[in-house]
């Protein structure tokens, strides 16, 4: 039989790998294949530590084909020429892939389907993009009527998780490239990367009598509590197959022993929808990438200041909770959820800055940076998007730091100058008196800033903004 080709590319694992699963199906050899591909390993929006968690992801898949008897065949270049090529070099009847609905991969997608045997599966989200839609075969811009048909669908179950293929038959010997081992992750890295650490991950958060998901509802607006599931990243490169992680949360909803635990498994599910939420809007309104999905709100008068812009990317703003998450960005390539909410609204509301340059910054440095979340994300915050809140919702970032890091453990781990200054104190240091200060080792202005802007009178102005601009 001719062999057909395995083609990888956010689908980094064995198990419920619907593509994977498709090329066997075909009956001949499969033969693993990745693409290095320039126009995404060189764009101006890319992670170092992303990139070094995928291509972690990448060994990682190597070695489990290679115990299988297989081995990824890597390439660089334009996708349609290297994979033509290799058709070519294998005699390859087929090529299966998963679908992906962010805009270059479906430009790719097409181009290369006009040439080759490109076939297509599910696998990147539980429903297709396709297949929710509302009875006049309109997409849903709205979450909760999304939401509510996303799950009149038929959902997985574990019957339908496929098994990882326990062998492999070596695919043809042809010529490929090394993984790049460059750049490398420390040994102490917060996500490690690969399928076995994902389920893993997975495995502790939903199984078991005090299994974290059970206290995910309140836990997981706690910055200074490892409350979140910590998944992102795996999610964001198919280490874990979005399929097995609804079904985790619904057996964990099931077995849960009383209604707040069962609460905390069914918030984790819609958040897990509220990802396909994301994926759907980017596939039917791919201009969102450019620009707000509310054109009345796409002339807003930003300012713009670059100065507080290079504050916030540094977490110099004086606002400890907002410094403290811009720092664990920077630091970890990775934020807390509500971490993010309040840099974003910060950004957006109190400096007046473009949403579209924190969601670029984002990009720039999260390991789980996804551009249909992302952008979801901040359009949200922004209050210009799908389903976004109100432009006249503004975080206070104090009240937000005193509510969800009360003891101000948080802020004391990311902003060290402040590890000496009292609770009450933490959130807003520069209401500290002058002997509070040389007591605490934090004189504003001097070890610590002062806030670059007065909240009160920056939501004034963004709210005058945004009326000027309905």
């Amino acid at each position: 039989m001719a062999p057909v080709i395995w083609w990888v590319r956010r689908d980094l694992r064995l198990a419920d790998n619907q593509a994977l699963a498709a090329a066997f199906a075909a009956s001949g050899p499969v033969a693993p294949v990745f693409i290095l591909d320039p126009a995404l390993l060189n764009a101006d929006d890319v992670s170092a530590k992303r990139l070094a968690f995928f291509f972690g992801g990448l060994r990682a898949l190597d070695a489990a084909l290679r115990e299988r008897g297989s081995r990824l065949i890597v390439r660089r270049g334009d996708p349609l020429t290297e994979l033509t090529r290799v058709t070519a070099e294998l005699g390859a009847a087929g090529i299966y892939a998963e679908e992906d609905p962010w805009p270059y991969a479906r430009q790719r997608e097409a181009r290369i389907a006009g040439q080759l045997p490109l076939h297509l599966t599910g696998g990147l989200t539980v429903h297709p993009p396709q297949a929710v839609l509302k009875a006049n075969g309109e997409p849903y811009t709205v979450f909760t009527p999304f939401s509510r048909a996303w799950k009149a669908l038929p959902l997985p179950v574990t019957s339908d998780l496929l098994d990882a293929p326990a062998h492999l038959p070596a695919p043809p010997d042809i010529a490929g490239l090394e993984i790049p081992g460059a750049p490398e992750l420390p040994d102490d890295a917060l996500f490690p990367p690969g399928e076995t650490e994902a389920a893993r991950r997975l495995r502790a958060f939903t199984r078991g009598e005090a299994a974290p998901i059970f206290r995910y509802g309140d836990a997981r607006n706690r910055m200074d509590l490892d409350g979140t599931s910590q998944l992102s990243p795996y999610l964001r490169f198919g280490m874990l197959s979005a399929r097995r992680a609804v079904v985790a949360a619904r057996q964990a909803a099931e077995a849960a022993p009383d209604a707040e635990s069962r609460k905390g498994a069914e918030v984790w599910l819609k958040e897990l929808i509220w990802r396909e939420f994301y994926m759907a809007i980017l596939y039917h309104y791919p201009n969102v990438l450019d620009e707000a999905f509310r054109p009345a709100l796409r002339d807003i008068p930003w300012s713009d200041d670059e100065a507080a812009y290079a504050a916030w990317c540094a977490g110099r703003t004086g606002y400890p909770v907002v410094d403290a998450a811009m720092r664990q960005l920077v630091r970890t390539g990775w934020m807390h959820n509500r971490a993010r909410m309040i840099v974003a609204s910060f950004l957006v509301k109190d400096l007046l800055i473009d949403w579209r340059w924190g969601e670029r910054f984002f990009m720039q440095h999260l390991v789980d940076g996804d551009p249909a979340a992302n952008n979801g994300g901040w359009q949200w915050i922004a209050g210009v998007g799908t389903d976004a809140a109100p432009y006249f919702r503004i975080f206070n970032p104090t009240l937000q730091g005193a509510r969800f890091d009360p003891e101000g453990d948080y802020v004391r781990r990311w902003v060290p100058e402040l590890a000496r200054v009292a609770m009450g104190d933490i959130h807003a240091p520069w209401r500290m008196s002058p002997e509070e200060q040389q007591a605490a080792g934090c004189v504003i202005g001097r070890d610590y800033p002062a806030p670059i802007v007065d909240h009160a009178w920056a939501r004034e102005r963004t709210l005058a903004a945004y009326r000027r601009a309905e």
